[in-house]
């Protein structure tokens, strides 16, 4: 899991395989479930899901069971259902970072055995752990709620509505300095210690001038029915109806220095600021039954999305005139004689573009397990997915991109008599200075064009086919083999060709950003064992996952763009194991997983020289877990209990371009918890840390904006730790 500029941009991989970038158009290689509900990206899933009863994670293609196609696996989150006994739990925890939080839940029934509830609510708040001038970045700061409602009315008919509401006030996402190239003395010059000089990733230290506080509200309903329906095996009927909503509104600092180059404007400082919103509406329905020799199932699953982007992420700060002054040697008469004080480039103004994209899709979906004998098993299941997207855009700047205009303007006249560095003798200004001035989002030609339309469609059959055979009643061993896949989609962010050919005009915008589906083929061998009277559980899989035009997003200092790179693979093995010790109360588990997740040789050079024969970003070689845990009386009606983690990984790079510069070495993180409860377990007292040796980790490295040679990164959290008191009633 990693994030970066926002708690929106969340990315979760299996076997190195994750989609990659912030661009919001990109729906995830693994998917996110909860409750049977599909989230429609990584980033809109995962908050405090309050009581839990269980997590899945599924390697590989998951199309044939789940909502919605995915091709790297599957997070399948269940949360605890209501029951009708009576029951109440409640949970403080102090922390350092002056942090503090409460949970409370209630669960029982309201009406006899027909009607139970469940109601979750939690607060939590801690300061940041980057440290900066103003308000600490990346703090915590929200409140949650949860109810759950379970009505019986017969023994053969239930029904769950789930109701849930989360609002984060949070500032995410601060950056550290880790490589400073030539633009560092100019961003001293502007503001004295405005960065990291030596550079010190260890300082958590994080230069913003800017506020990176963001609003995030994410709430939605779902309801679930089954129906044990008497018919065909007394087959089971499911339906899951959910509706969400998910919206984050805020700003940041986009240079990530105390310089006023570039941010994006909070919600205090313009009346629509930059935000992104999700509205999701879904509908799944299931019928499942079995024989004596078959277990089957039919679906079909519905959605319906509206994503909606409002793009003001490169606003000129009070600076940016004389940055890019210095940049081009203090070289900027030819902005006919003004002085390099913001009369140009005007404080406040910059790129201001809207994205509304609607989504449907439809699917039917079948998965059938057949018992040939007592020992073989096969499985076949298939899916039609349909898809279409249409994208509206509208593109404009509110200072009419005139900086941008009158650089191409003065360009011609000027040639000859400026050095050949910054324009050419046909009055085209030179490759350094163009996307200095006129970047994509200073580029007034993006302004000329206003709105346009888009629209694909998809439609594909995937499936998965598996034979199992049970040697014994304790190993079982498999074959499979499964296509998968994920939509297509439009980059959101401006795009333009590379070369400026015309004196006095801007390059060419793209008005065509679609980008293709992803698909895979994927083949496993794999074994599970239940071993020594149930208290070894063994697993193995060697995998070969096979991609094609898989969703690249890279980011160049200023945009992200979508490329689809024609052929990824990734192979290796995967264990994972659990034991219960001969020693009473100790038990361990852990895995270890080697994964070649590389682009072939013939990967073509222009998708990045970096790429081709190398691994993909985020992908390391190894990883490895272990964790024990030892539980045992201590006094009379005490137990205490220890648990110690770990998690392992050699080294990866961090950036989708592969420059070395973003490599990150091999780490190790470990988190521990002591703790002491009453042997009824009415209550219990924790002690917790996590990355115990305070290690420091690139999360994700990316160029620093507007700033050759210099590069940034989001560091992973640090050493935390606290106690938690928790009670139950």
């Amino acid at each position: 899991m990693t994030s970066t500029s926002s708690s929106a941009i969340t990315s979760a991989r299996i076997r190195g395989i994750g989609t990659v970038g912030d661009n919001p158009g990109l729906e995830s290689s693994v998917g996110v479930v909860i409750d049977g509900v599909y989230r429609p990206r990584n980033g809109v899933a995962f908050s405090d899901l309050g009581e839990m009863q269980r997590i899945e994670v599924l390697k590989g293609p998951q199309g044939t069971l789940f909502g919605k196609n995915t091709t790297a696996g599957v997070i399948n989150i269940l949360t605890r259902r209501p029951d009708f006994t009576l029951s109440a739990n409640s949970e403080v925890t102090a922390s350092n970072y002056s942090g503090f939080g409460a949970a409370l839940s209630l669960n029982g029934p309201v009406l006899g055995d027909v009607v139970a509830a469940r109601v979750y609510v939690a607060a939590r708040e801690r300061d940041g752990y980057y440290k900066t001038a103003g308000p600490d970045n990346n703090d915590q700061d929200f409140y949650t709620g949860r109810l759950q409602v379970l009505a019986q009315p017969t023994s053969s008919l239930d029904f769950n509505l789930a109701l849930d509401y989360t609002k984060r006030d949070e500032r995410c996402c601060g950056a550290v300095q880790i490589k400073n190239g030539a633009t560092a003395a100019i961003v001293l010059a502007l503001a004295p210690g405005g960065l990291a000089n030596p550079v010190d990733p260890d300082g958590f230290r994080d230069y913003s001038n800017r506020s990176f506080k963001k609003t995030i509200i994410d709430q939605g309903g779902a309801l679930e029915a089954n129906w044990r329906t008497g018919l065909l095996g007394d087959a089971k009927l499911t339906s899951i109806t959910a509706i969400r909503n998910w919206s984050q509104t805020g700003g940041a600092d986009v240079d990530w220095t105390s310089a006023d180059i570039l941010y994006s404007p909070t919600k205090n400082e313009v009346s629509n600021p930059g935000s992104t919103k999700f509205h999701t509406f879904s509908q799944e329905v299931r019928l499942a039954g079995s024989t004596d020799k078959l277990n089957w199932l039919v679906g079909a699953f519905y959605t319906r999305e509206t994503l909606g982007l409002h793009v003001r992420t490169v606003n000129y700060g009070t600076q940016y005139e004389p940055y890019v002054s210095a940049l081009l040697g203090n070289s900027l008469p030819f902005f006919t004689g003004r002085p390099a004080n913001g009369s140009t480039f005007r404080p406040g103004f910059g790129q201001d573009d809207l994205y509304r994209q609607k989504e449907e899709g439809f699917s039917l979906f079948t998965n059938n397990s057949y018992q040939v004998t007592e020992a073989l098993e096969l499985t076949v299941g298939l899916r039609y997915t349909w898809e279409e997207k249409d994208l509206n855009t509208f593109w404009s700047n509110t200072d009419g991109g005139i900086g941008c205009a009158t650089a191409l303007a003065s360009g011609a006249a000027l040639a000859g008599r400026l050095p050949t560095t910054l324009v050419r003798a046909n009055g085209t200004l030179a490759a350094g200075p163009y996307q200095v001035l006129c970047a994509t989002s200073n580029s007034p030609r993006f302004g000329q064009i206003g709105t346009t339309k888009q629209a694909l469609k998809e439609d594909k059959l995937t499936g998965t086919a598996k034979v199992a055979y049970r040697f014994t009643p304790e190993v079982l061993a498999y074959a499979s083999y499964a296509r998968g896949y994920k939509a297509g989609g439009f980059n959101l962010d401006r795009i333009a060709t590379t070369n400026q050919t015309v004196a006095g005009q801007g390059t060419d915008p793209v008005l065509d950003t679609a980008f293709a589906p992803e698909t895979v083929d994927s083949y496993e061998v794999g074994v599970k064992n239940t071993l020594f009277d149930r208290t070894v559980l063994l697993n193995a899989t060697l995998f070969y996952q096979e991609y094609k035009d898989f969703q690249l997003n890279a980011f160049n200092g200023l945009v992200f763009s979508v490329a689809s790179v024609p052929k990824v693979i990734s192979k290796g093995v995967d264990a994972d194991f659990l034991w219960f010790t001969p020693v009473d109360g100790l038990s361990l588990n852990g895995g270890v997983t080697y994964a070649q997740t590389f682009y072939p040789r013939s990967t073509p050079l222009f998708l990045g020289a970096n790429l081709p024969g190398s691994r993909l970003s985020l992908a390391p070689l190894w990883s490895a877990s272990l964790g024990v845990t030892y539980e045992r009386p201590i006094a009379e009606g005490l137990i205490g209990r220890i648990a110690v983690n770990g998690k392992t990984v050699s080294g990866f790079n961090t950036g989708s371009d592969l420059d070395p510069v973003k490599n990150q070495p091999g780490y190790t993180l470990v988190n521990a918890r002591i703790g002491v409860g009453s042997e009824d377990k009415r209550w219990s007292l924790e002690a917790f840390m996590q990355n115990l040796t305070d290690d420091t980790y690139y999360q994700v490295a990316f160029a620093s904006v507007l700033q050759s040679g210099s590069y940034d990164a989001f560091l992973g959290q640090p050493r935390t730790y606290g106690v938690t008191l928790r009670f139950a009633y």
